[in-house]
Formats: C-alpha cells, sequence, structure tokens
C-alpha cells in the first residue's frame, strides 16, 4: 500500500466530502434509507476504495481482488456512493436507490451489482461470510485480503462471536474486520440498549489483534490496516471511532437518524452544511 501524502490526504477528504453529498442527495431521492451510519462511515469507504483495496472498478471479478464484505448492509447509500465515485458505475445511478428494479437495492444483493461481495441484510453474518472467504483464500494460497466491515450493534448478535472463535482458531491473518464505533443503534445509544464494552478486550480474550482508531481520521486509517497486515498469527480488528451523521450537525451523535432519510429542506440544510465543509476543505490545503 502506498504512504499518504499531502497532495493524497486532501484528494481523501475531498472525496469524502463529495460521497456525503451525494449520501444525501440519494436518500432524500429515495424517501427511504439511512443517514446516520452512511454519513458516519464515509471517511472509513474513502480510503478503502481510493487508496487501501486492491480492486479494479472495470473489471470487478477480477480474481486477485481484495474482498470487502459490508456485513450491515442498511449503510448501502454510502457503499454505493463510494462505489460510483469508484467508477463502478455511472454516479447518476445513485438516483436510482431503492426504486423498482434499480441494481442499487434496500440492502446490497451480489446478484444486482457487480463489485458487491456479498448479499447483506440480517446483521451479524457478514464476519461468518468474510471468514469463508479468508479460509478459502489459504486453502487456495491466495494472496488477497478480505476486509468485513460490520456495526457495533450488530455485536449483539451471537453468530458474530461464534465467527470471532473460528477465526481465531483458524488463525486468519488474512482477515481484518473493521467496526464501526457509533455508540447507536435504531432503538437508541449501545451502551443503553446492550451494552458492548469493554469490546476491545472482548475481542483480544476471543483471540484477535485490536487496534482503535479515530474512524476519520485517513492516517489512523491506514496505519491501522498496515499494522494488522504485519500480525502473522491471528486475525486483526480495527474498531473504528466515528460520528453517526458525521458533517451533518443535526444528524451527528442523534441515533433517531439511524434508519431515516432527511426531508427536501433538511436535505438542503444538510448539503448547506457539507458544501461549505467542502470550501474549508479547498482552503485548508
Amino acid at each position: 500500500m502506498p504512504d499518504l501524502y499531502e497532495e493524497k490526504l486532501k484528494f481523501l477528504e475531498e472525496t469524502a466530502n463529495k460521497i456525503r453529498q451525494a449520501i444525501v442527495e440519494t436518500l432524500v431521492e429515495a424517501g427511504s434509507g439511512h443517514s446516520a451510519g452512511s454519513l458516519g462511515m464515509a471517511d472509513i469507504f474513502t480510503a478503502f476504495y481510493f487508496h487501501i483495496l486492491n480492486h479494479d472498478p472495470i473489471n470487478p471479478a477480477w480474481s486477485e481482488r481484495d474482498r470487502l464484505i459490508l456485513s450491515n448492509g442498511h449503510i448501502c447509500p454510502v457503499l454505493y456512493a463510494t462505489m460510483a465515485y469508484a467508477g463502478y458505475f455511472p454516479i447518476e445511478e445513485l438516483k436510482t436507490l431503492r426504486k423498482i428494479n434499480s441494481r442499487l437495492q434496500g440492502h446490497p444483493c451480489r446478484f444486482s451489482l457487480p463489485g458487491v461481495e456479498t448479499t447483506s441484510g440480517p446483521l451479524g453474518c457478514g464476519l461468518g461470510q468474510a471468514i469463508g472467504m479468508a479460509l478459502a483464500a489459504k486453502l487456495d494460497n491466495k494472496k488477497h485480503w478480505v476486509y468485513c466491515l460490520m456495526s457495533d450493534g450488530e455485536h449483539n448478535e451471537g453468530n458474530v462471536w461464534e465467527s470471532a472463535m473460528f477465526a481465531a482458531k483458524h488463525r486468519l491473518n488474512n482477515l481484518i474486520a473493521v467496526v464501526d464505533r457509533n455508540n447507536i443503534q435504531i432503538s437508541g445509544f449501545t451502551e443503553e440498549v446492550m451494552p458492548l464494552e469493554p469490546l476491545k478486550e472482548k475481542y483480544e480474550a476471543f483471540g484477535w489483534h485490536v487496534k482503535e482508531i479515530d474512524g476519520h481520521n485517513f492516517e489512523q486509517i491506514v496505519d491501522a490496516v498496515n499494522e494488522a497486515k504485519a500480525i502473522y498469527e491471528k486475525p486483526s480488528v480495527i474498531i473504528s471511532h466515528t460520528i453517526p451523521g458525521k458533517g451533518v450537525s443535526f444528524m451527528e451523535r442523534n441515533y433517531l437518524w439511524h434508519g431515516k432519510p432527511p426531508t427536501k429542506e433538511e436535505a438542503e440544510k444538510a448539503l448547506k452544511e457539507l458544501r461549505t465543509l467542502k470550501g474549508k476543505i479547498e482552503c485548508e490545503n
């Protein structure tokens, strides 16, 4: 993976802002969908698709590609927006989200859109799917990496921990999970609904290498992945602390935005904030 430099950091920041704007525009057009998590994960997705992943948007089925699995499929607006900007399909197609016959379904479907690795919907399944891919790669002596992006709330599901035990048993050091630790889920704050802490110590007890980062800091994101790639005896998990609704002040840290889209008026306000932020990024760089 190439090192980050000033111009690349500027590019990533500007791209993440464009993706956030596209998320808002897509959601208001659809009239349904998940805002908070999608906006909060824009920096993680930007870092992966524009710096970390070994992939080819022109040839999505390339056998040597890295695999990225989105377990919490309800934040697919950020996946679709990132894929569009990365060149997998036209940006204009984002406006078809959740519409009849659209390739951009309310949860990702691998049979609908080239570049989507798994069909997701039921929470807690993504890590097991990623483990299957990582184990298969080991058996076939393949060198690609398998990444699994997960929500914190889905760690309420027991099959996540069954998968975590399996990955450690088989020493899947080609597997890197990223947990979106935004502290919210659809019915409230995670620590009130079903406390997850101490999350780091739990994963360590299950035999994983663990790194905690600021999920909005590109240098920390990239450094954490590089560190995980240097671990030879166990799988790795990056606990990424993010702000749900990042970039839109009235959505930030508000769990009520977990599962709803903005109205037209709210979208206009959100886009104004994001465009103002875009100008600040350009000036600072």
